[in-house]
C-alpha cells in the first residue's frame, strides 16, 4: 500500500504562487493588497478571500507565507473559535514578531462561515477586534460570506472573489501529476474526473490517486463509476441547493448530488423549514408539499410501485423550493432531531471513531478532518469498488465490524474480508 502512503494533494501540494491551478486575477489581487498592508500603506486591515471549497484560497496564505518569509499563524474550522480562545491564541500573536528569526506573522481565520453560536460564542466579535488591531496582516476565508452577521467583518476587509477551476486547467493539472507519477492517463478520463469535481482541485486529486491506484494506464471506463457519484453534497450543501434553487431542475438536481438517501434528506427538510421560510404563507405551502411527498412515500413502500417514488421526490425538492416568493435567504441549518436520537448509539460512534482514529493516524490529520475529509469518500470506495475496498482495509488495518460499517451490507463485507484474506495467502 506504498501507492497511498503518500496523499498525492500533499505530494504536489503548491509552494509557490506560479505553481498554483487557476484564478491568477484573484491571487495577483491579494498579493498585490498584501505587499501594501506589509509596507504599511493605507488600506484594509484584513482580506477576505471567499469562494467555492478546494479552489485554493487558504493554499493562497500558505503560499504567501512562504514566499514573503511570514510565520503563519492559523485557526481553522476544527477549532473551537470562542470569544476566549480567539484573544488567547491569535491575540497575542497579533502584535509581536516571530520568536524565530524575528519574522513577521500573517494570521489566517479559516472557514469563518462555519463559527457557531455556540462553541464559537463571541468568536466573530473577536474577529472583528482582531483585525483592528493586528500588527500584522489577517485574511478569512469563506465559501458563503453573505450572511448578513458577516456584514461588519466585510466592511472592515479587502473582499477577493475566487472562482472555480476551469476542467480544461484542472484536467491538464491532473495530466502533469499522472505524468510525474508514470502513470499514462487517457485525456478523456481525466476530463472526466475534472468534471465531476465541480472545480474542487483537492477533490478532484484525491479521486485520480484512489482510481489510478495500482494502475499504470487510465482510462474512461476505468473512471466511469464515478458518474453514478456526479459529486456528492453533505445534507448541509444539500438543503441549501434545494431552497435557493430558482427552476425545478435545479432543486430536482441537489438531491440526486448527493449520497444520502431520501428519507435521511426528508427528514432534514422538515426540520428546517421553520428555518428557512418565516412568512406563514410559504411555510404553509411548503408543508404542504412535503406532506404529498410523505403520502407517496407512504404507498411506495407499501405497494412497492416504485414509480411513484419519482412524484415524492418531485414534491420534496422542487415543490419545497418553488413556494418562496423573494431571494433566497442564507440559513443556518440544525441536524433533525429524530435521526439524532437514533444514531446516538455507543456502538455505531465507536465503529465510526475507530475508523477516523485509524485513517488520521496514517494521514497525520485530525479525527475531524478524518470524518469530514475521507470518511465519506471511503464510503464510495467501499460500496462500489471491492478490489480498492480490500487494500484500503489492509493498509488501514481495519476489523470485520468497521469494514461493514463502510460497506453498507454484510455481503459486501464478506467479499472485501475474502479478497484480504487471499492477498494475505499469496
Amino acid at each position: 500500500m506504498s501507492a497511498v502512503a503518500t496523499l498525492w494533494v500533499v505530494k504536489y501540494k503548491p509552494r509557490r504562487f506560479s505553481e498554483i491551478i487557476g484564478n491568477k486575477a484573484a491571487i495577483l489581487e491579494f498579493r498585490t493588497w498584501l505587499e501594501k498592508r506589509l509596507k504599511g500603506a493605507n488600506v484594509e486591515n484584513a482580506a477576505f478571500l471567499w469562494g467555492p471549497p478546494g479552489v485554493g484560497k487558504t493554499l493562497t496564505v500558505e503560499v504567501a507565507a512562504i514566499e514573503y518569509n511570514l510565520e503563519l499563524i492559523q485557526m481553522n474550522a476544527s477549532d473551537a473559535r470562542s470569544r476566549l480562545r480567539i484573544k488567547r491564541i491569535l491575540g497575542m500573536a497579533s502584535q509581536y514578531l516571530s520568536l524565530v528569526g524575528g519574522r513577521r506573522k500573517i494570521i489566517l481565520v479559516d472557514e469563518v462561515d462555519g463559527m457557531s453560536g455556540t462553541e464559537d460564542r463571541g468568536g466573530l466579535a473577536a474577529v472583528i477586534e482582531l483585525i483592528q488591531q493586528s500588527r500584522f496582516p489577517v485574511v478569512l476565508t469563506a465559501n458563503d460570506p453573505w450572511d448578513p452577521k458577516f456584514r461588519p467583518l466585510r466592511d472592515l476587509c479587502k473582499m477577493i472573489k475566487y472562482d472555480r477551476i476551469r476542467v480544461t486547467t484542472l484536467a491538464s493539472y491532473l495530466k502533469r501529476i499522472c505524468t510525474a507519477e508514470g502513470i499514462i492517463a487517457d485525456d478523456s478520463a481525466l476530463r472526466f474526473i475534472a468534471q465531476r469535481c465541480n472545480g474542487d482541485v483537492r477533490s478532484a486529486v484525491n479521486d485520480l490517486q484512489a482510481l489510478a491506484q495500482g494502475r499504470r494506464r487510465l482510462t474512461l471506463s476505468d473512471v466511469q463509476w464515478l458518474a453514478f457519484r456526479d459529486r456528492q453534497y453533505g445534507a448541509f450543501d444539500v438543503l441549501k441547493n434545494i431552497f435557493s434553487a430558482k427552476t425545478c431542475r435545479g432543486a430536482k438536481a441537489a438531491l440526486a448530488s448527493s449520497l444520502l438517501d431520501y428519507n435521511m434528506i426528508f427528514q432534514w427538510i422538515h426540520e428546517n423549514l421553520p428555518l428557512q421560510y418565516t412568512s406563514a404563507e410559504e411555510l404553509a405551502e411548503a408543508y404542504e408539499a412535503l406532506s404529498r411527498a410523505d403520502v407517496f412515500l407512504g404507498r411506495t413502500k407499501r405497494t412497492q410501485a416504485w414509480t411513484l417514488l419519482s412524484y415524492a421526490l418531485d414534491m420534496m425538492t422542487a415543490g419545497v423550493s418553488m413556494v418562496k416568493k423573494g431571494r433566497y435567504r442564507f440559513t443556518k441549518y440544525q441536524f433533525p432531531q429524530r435521526i439524532k436520537i437514533l444514531s446516538q448509539t455507543k456502538d455505531v460512534r465507536a465503529i465510526m471513531t475507530g475508523i477516523c482514529a485509524a485513517i488520521a493516524e496514517k494521514c497525520h490529520i485530525s479525527i475531524k478532518g478524518a470524518a469530514f475529509e475521507y470518511l465519506p469518500f471511503l464510503r464510495i470506495i467501499f460500496e462500489s469498488n471491492t478490489e480498492m475496498a480490500a487494500g484500503i482495509a489492509r493498509w488501514l488495518k481495519l476489523d470485520e465490524s468497521m469494514i461493514a460499517f463502510l460497506a453498507g451490507s454484510f455481503d459486501k463485507a464478506n467479499e472485501i474480508i475474502s479478497l484480504m484474506k487471499r492477498r494475505r495467502s499469496t
